[in-house]
């Protein structure tokens, strides 16, 4: 099968993409830039998607759908939006394409099916979005206007990664429209939660949340909030973004709402998102050098179940005692598959879901029901052991539980260890460069400090924490006066 992976200690970033690769999860496309999701990879992403989804609309946001197409003059109108994605933007252009007359079965652009105006393929939602909501709202009945999209969108990135930086992503894009500053901040930070929520108890992965400076808002926002979680390598991911938009976008497509004393007012708006991007952070903070780990509440699949048996009568009895387990396994709500084909041996078998990062794996043979048990492996600490095959669907339930916890206390130990406080330039290149992982130091709060912080070490800052204690010292890089700590790390 050539399942050997590049060690993470060698080479940290092959071992990535050999990961997502071997794993089933992705592939390279004929497209630059852009990746195929194979089903494996789709499933978990389905996954995650349907959670996702469920808290979404359990704070009472509702799904719709906006055109993937932007008129340009639409995204001009934001200026700082404007210029945050104009170096990304795909642009559409001419809309049919005709046999060329000098070469045959060759197509040219057909020079007479020029645009009118240039359509701009969907960054992200804003502009389109908003001259929608132009016409929704109209007095502050219509308000809050809570809606959710699940859509793709393109970000012509040079340097791509699979799952982690690819020209076109899978996402969800949530838009409000509010009728004051205050309903819209307090929007902001619970959707920053939610999705805390999800990757700390769906994906295992503790999070920091907090706000980003200035330098690194989105384009267009009055205040980003982020969640960031650290990778095994030392470096920083951000895992999910939720912005406070003030009345930016609502100026610039005049969306203006009649309040109840009759007086026009233009609304507040927030945007949030997470993308397939999160998948590269499972992968990235729970796999080992032997394959995927995925945690059980989101896995593709939560169990596997291998027969060992010698001829068909061997396996006939194997047979019949896996269908009574597979039929308690799921009614107990446990994704659960035989794989029973006759194309590997077992041990291929157990490589191939180790690989995956199948969280539970079960072996069971003519040997294993005489003394009624079965062998059940865990992926996480690799441990096995013989349990009886009476209540196996319990154990087996309860086992997935401690996997998930373990998961999370494993990544939170490492996280916590990889927090680094520092109070001198050199300290903290020392951290950087040596230890890697978030650095708590001293900052004087400018985007000049924080710009020459970047370019000597490649550090950014990751966010300054929520509800961030107040500290008097002195910035690491400038000796200027500083109120507080913000977390440094080099980041993806």
């Amino acid at each position: 099968m050539g399942n050997e992976l590049t060690s993470r200690s060698v080479d940290y970033a092959q071992w990535y993409n050999d990961l997502i690769l071997k794993g089933g999860l992705a592939d390279y496309s004929a497209v630059r830039g852009c990746m195929v999701i194979k089903p494996y990879g789709y499933a978990l992403w389905e996954n995650m998607k349907d959670e996702l989804d469920r808290m979404f609309k359990e704070t009472g946001h509702v799904n719709a759908y906006f055109p993937l197409f932007v008129p340009k003059s639409f995204l001009e109108k934001e200026e700082g939006h404007a210029e945050g994605f104009a170096k990304e933007c795909a642009v559409v252009t001419h809309y049919r394409l005709k046999a060329d007359p000098n070469q045959k079965g060759k197509l040219i652009v057909d020079p007479e099916a020029k645009l009118e105006e240039e359509l701009i393929v969907r960054p992200t939602s804003e502009a389109i979005i908003w001259n929608a909501y132009k016409d929704w709202i109209q007095s502050y009945r219509d308000l809050p206007l809570l809606i959710n999209q699940w859509a793709n969108v393109v970000r012509w990135e040079m340097r791509t990664r699979l799952f982690l930086r690819t020209a076109e992503f899978l996402w969800q894009e949530g838009h409000t429209a509010h009728a004051t500053s205050e309903e819209a901040i307090e929007e902001a930070e619970k959707m920053l939660h939610v999705y805390a929520d999800f990757v700390e108890n769906y994906m295992a992965l503790p999070v920091i949340k907090g706000v980003k400076t200035p330098n690194e808002r989105f384009a267009g926002a009055l205040e980003t909030y982020c969640i960031e979680a650290l990778m095994q390598d030392g470096k920083a991911l951000q895992a999910g973004t939720s912005h406070f938009l003030g009345q930016n976008f609502a100026k610039a497509f005049d969306v203006k709402y009649l309040t109840k004393e009759n007086k026009q007012e233009f609304v507040w708006a927030t945007s949030w998102g997470v993308s397939t991007r999160l998948i590269g952070a499972l992968v990235m903070a729970h796999s080992d050098d032997e394959g995927l780990v995925l945690p059980p509440k989101i896995a593709p699949l939560q169990a596997v179940i291998v027969p060992i048996y010698k001829g068909q009568e061997q396996k006939a009895l194997v047979d019949e005692k896996v269908h009574g387990i597979m039929a308690s396994l799921k009614a107990a709500g446990i994704s659960v598959k035989y794989d029973d084909s006759d194309n590997a041996r077992p041990g291929w078998k157990f490589a191939e879901y180790e690989m995956k990062g199948v969280p539970v794996r079960v072996a069971i043979g003519p040997k294993d029901i005489e003394n009624g048990v079965v062998e059940i492996a865990r992926r996480d600490t690799k441990e096995k052991k013989s349990v009886p095959s009476e209540g196996v669907a319990e154990y087996i339930k309860a086992l997935l539980d401690e996997i998930q916890q373990n998961l999370y206390s494993r990544a939170l130990a490492f996280r916590d260890a990889s927090i680094t406080e520092v109070n001198s330039w050199d300290e903290f290149k020392k951290a950087i460069s040596e230890k890697g992982g978030f650095v708590s130091a001293h900052w004087d709060g400018t985007g000049e400090t924080e710009e020459k912080i970047k370019e000597e070490t490649k550090a950014t800052i990751r966010c300054i924490p929520l509800n961030n204690k107040l500290e008097s010292g002195t910035c690491v890089f400038s000796g200027k006066p500083s109120q507080q700590r913000v977390l440094f790390a080099q980041a993806y």
